[in-house]
């Protein structure tokens, strides 16, 4: 299914040891894992053959990794609004761990001590929209889950909240667009592997 109208291309980053084990991975920079890099490898055949006005990458090694594995490094620019939710004092902690700490501890409505609330990942997310917005075309953006999760939610509309509903596995491939015209917003694909 193709649109007349842009679309955006999200791909999370390849698995990384601590995506593997479930750590909350933010700042820290995790390098990918041998799957992880041969997974970047298989992006592009993923994607269709389709020009990309802009590709964009959160600043983490990761996302930069896979997207230059994927073959968008040259076209590749940084944007630092893109990076993985600052889970402060959970950073490379696992859920498991932090509930038996905070018993009912939900990230989406909680957020991190010292660290980011969903509201602040929110606010960058209404950034990289209002950018994406300019552009007259399709974008390729390689990021991480949560803050992919609430960009999704937000290009839709929803509260940054909304987020805690989409899942994303690495090297995942989701496409953002409109339906009818561009004031519209969509999700045409998510979550593919």
């Amino acid at each position: 299914m193709s649109s007349a109208y842009p679309e955006i291309y999200l791909v999370r980053h390849g698995q990384t040891e601590w995506s593997l084990s479930g750590r909350h991975t933010g700042r820290t920079d995790i390098p990918l894992t041998p799957a992880g890099e041969e997974a970047a490898r298989k992006v592009a055949g993923r994607l269709p053959a389709i020009d990309f006005a802009a590709v964009w990458s959160s600043p983490s090694e990761r996302a930069k990794s896979t997207s230059t594995l994927a073959g968008f490094g040259d076209a590749r620019a940084v944007k630092d609004d893109l990076a993985e939710w600052n889970y402060g004092a959970y950073e490379g902690v696992t859920t498991k761990e932090i509930l038996a700490q905070r018993p009912g501890w939900q990230l989406f409505r909680d957020g991190c001590p010292d660290g980011e609330t969903v509201a602040d990942v929110g606010a960058r997310a209404d950034r990289i929209i209002g950018e994406l917005r300019q552009v007259n075309g399709n974008v390729l953006i390689f990021s991480s889950a949560h803050f992919l999760r609430v960009f999704a939610a937000r290009w839709l509309g929803l509260q940054p909240q909304g987020g805690a509903h989409f899942v994303l596995d690495t090297t995942s491939i989701s496409i953002l667009g409109y339906e009818h015209d561009l004031s519209e917003p969509v999700i045409r694909r998510w979550n593919q592997v």
